[in-house]
């Protein structure tokens, strides 16, 4: 192997930062982003992150060194995932739902230089940061409180006062220089961001994303969703959840159109598909939900089929049906914030025709719907495991393990917390916590979340799949399923239930409904109540809190 050499010429750390750099060259004059009235094109937005780049330098910001982001999805938190990374630091993108005590957990972990928060949210930051209790819990290596600096929307009908003489993003960026040379990172094993889980099983973790993650699942989306030449982009995903599912750094290297939006409603995404010839838009199942429910008057003919990727639990039957008939291609995805967002995907069809697969294989669509389907082309692998022995589970669609992944677009670990990120990633294997089975074509089936799973004798429950049918019944707004200890059975379903606003019901009814919809008799609920569902600080319902109350429930027949 005598000749050989790696060096400059032939090797560079990868870095999604090169893809902004490339639109820039090959799509200059191309319109990067859209809000409002506003629109940049790529050399505009190439520039105005040069300049960002070089005013963060310009307020010490160097190396190793974390600046926060609080806000909607508005061009400024665009630009801010390549600014940051441009001038050596790392990025971290909260949640605009965070209250005042998950903020200030939130940010004692980050200790950030610099926040970067919209108007609308500057009160609450403000307060955190100068509440005189949290001070010295915020500060950050350098004995100082962050420096805020506040995104003003020129959209807005009003602005938010306040009583800070703070830093405004514009200014910002217009004290910097666009010659300015981006650092890039010295290790594309760097940390180029830091989400944060939701914290539905406890405490929310700092999960870190390396460069070369990011570069390399940025191109399995482009692949994985056939993004083609030019795609138009709907931001419906918040970029707080996992950078966008890292379709911010897509987006560049494709040079397609980032269509950004403060708020989300199927009045929105009608008219901006419209309107900028949206051709994708991702995010949560209720997305669906919302766009199937919209009244007749809302629902605009599309100029194409747009694709619609989502995350989470997956929606009934009729909902998908609807949502296809308008003109949406649905697209299913199962991931987590450690993988970058959705790993194993697969489209949804109308299940009214036998269709053939992705590997060509003749099925019915009945069996497909619920199925998490194969992991992406820059992930190793995915697998169904014994986590006791670490072997793979048969292939029967029956026998249950634990989902685990292995590639190169995974986190990089878990910020400050060695210990966690070492039994994340125990015996060769990132260990998602999931129990799930494998089917005879390779898809994996998602069950549960391994603590909330209902065990009935050698049969797992999937909570997920009584809340998908429960949450369609016409007067529930809300359904949460636990187990319940049970004398005979071990453990049965227990259902809290929030109902719609004037909606009355009572436990017959639900039971009842359910009886009709389940599979199995062993998934109708045994006790069924009504109320308000306990949240966390970003919209995640509590389970460990309702397993508690279920299982205070002296044993008796709803």
């Amino acid at each position: 192997m005598e000749g050989l050499l790696q060096c400059p010429a032939n090797y560079v750390p990868l870095t999604p930062i090169s893809f902004l750099e490339r639109a820039a060259f090959v799509y200059g004059n191309k319109v990067s982003i859209i809000y409002g009235n506003t629109r940049y094109t790529w050399r505009q937005t190439h520039e105005r992150c040069l300049k960002l780049a070089s005013a963060l330098t310009r307020l010490n910001i160097s190396r190793g060194d974390i600046v926060a982001a609080m806000a909607p999805n508005v061009p400024a938190l665009y630009e801010l995932h390549f600014a940051v990374p441009m001038a050596g630091a790392t990025l971290s993108a909260l949640n605009v739902s965070l209250d005042e005590h998950a903020l200030t957990i939130i940010l004692h972990q980050l200790r950030p230089k610099i926040i970067f928060v919209d108007s609308e949210l500057v009160q609450l930051v403000s307060k955190v940061i100068h509440n005189k209790n949290n001070t010295h819990l915020l500060e950050n290596h350098h004995d100082h409180q962050p420096l805020l600096v506040t995104i003003r929307d020129v959209s807005l009908d009003r602005q938010t006062q306040w009583d800070l003489e703070v830093r405004e993003y514009e200014q910002t960026v217009a004290m910097g220089e666009s010659d300015f040379q981006a650092m890039g990172p010295t290790n594309e094993c760097d940390p180029i961001s830091v989400n944060f889980t939701s914290g539905s099983t406890g405490t929310p973790k700092a999960v870190a994303y390396s460069h070369r993650a990011v570069y390399l699942n940025s191109l399995g989306l482009i692949l994985r969703y056939n993004m083609g030449k030019s795609p138009v982009f709907l931001w419906t995903v918040d970029m707080f959840r996992c950078n966008g599912w890292c379709f911010t750094w897509a987006m560049a290297a494709l040079g397609g159109v980032n269509v950004c939006i403060r708020n989300v409603s199927a009045k929105i995404i009608f008219d901006s598909v419209q309107l900028h010839k949206v051709t994708h838009l991702c995010g949560k199942p209720t997305i669906l939900n919302m766009i199937a429910d919209s009244p007749p008057v809302e629902q605009k003919p599309l100029p194409s089929v747009v694709d619609v990727i989502i995350a989470g639990a997956f929606p009934t039957n009729p909902v998908l049906k609807r949502v296809q008939e308008l003109g949406f291609n649905i697209v299913y995805g199962y991931g987590m914030t450690e993988a970058l967002g959705p790993a194993l995907i697969r489209p949804w069809r109308s299940s009214q025709h036998h269709h053939h697969d992705d590997d060509g294989n003749d099925r019915d669509d009945h069996n497909l719907k619920c199925r998490e389907g194969l992991h992406n082309i820059t992930l190793e692998a995915a697998d169904v495991k014994d986590p006791t022995t670490m072997q793979s589970v048969p292939s029967d669609g029956e026998t249950i393990g634990e989902v685990m992944l292995r590639g190169n677009t995974l986190m990089a670990g878990y910020l400050g917390d060695a210990e966690a990120t070492q039994k994340a990633f125990s015996r060769g294997w990132f260990r998602t916590g999931d129990v799930g089975v494998r089917h005879t074509d390779g898809c994996i089936e998602m069950k549960d979340r391994a603590g909330d799973a209902i065990v009935l004798g050698k049969e797992v429950i999937s909570t997920l799949d009584i809340e998908a049918i429960l949450s369609s019944h016409p007067k529930v707004k809300e359904v949460a399923i636990v187990a319940q200890n049970d004398v005979v059975a071990g453990q049965v379903p227990c259902a809290f239930v929030k109902l719609k606003e004037g909606k009355c019901s009572n436990a017959e009814e639900i039971l009842e409904f359910c009886a009709e919809q389940l599979q199995k008799a062993a998934m109708v609920p045994k006790t069924v109540r009504f109320g308000d569902l306990p949240m966390n600080s970003t919209g995640k319902v509590q389970k460990s809190v309702l397993r508690e109350r279920a299982n205070a429930i002296e044993k008796q027949c709803p």
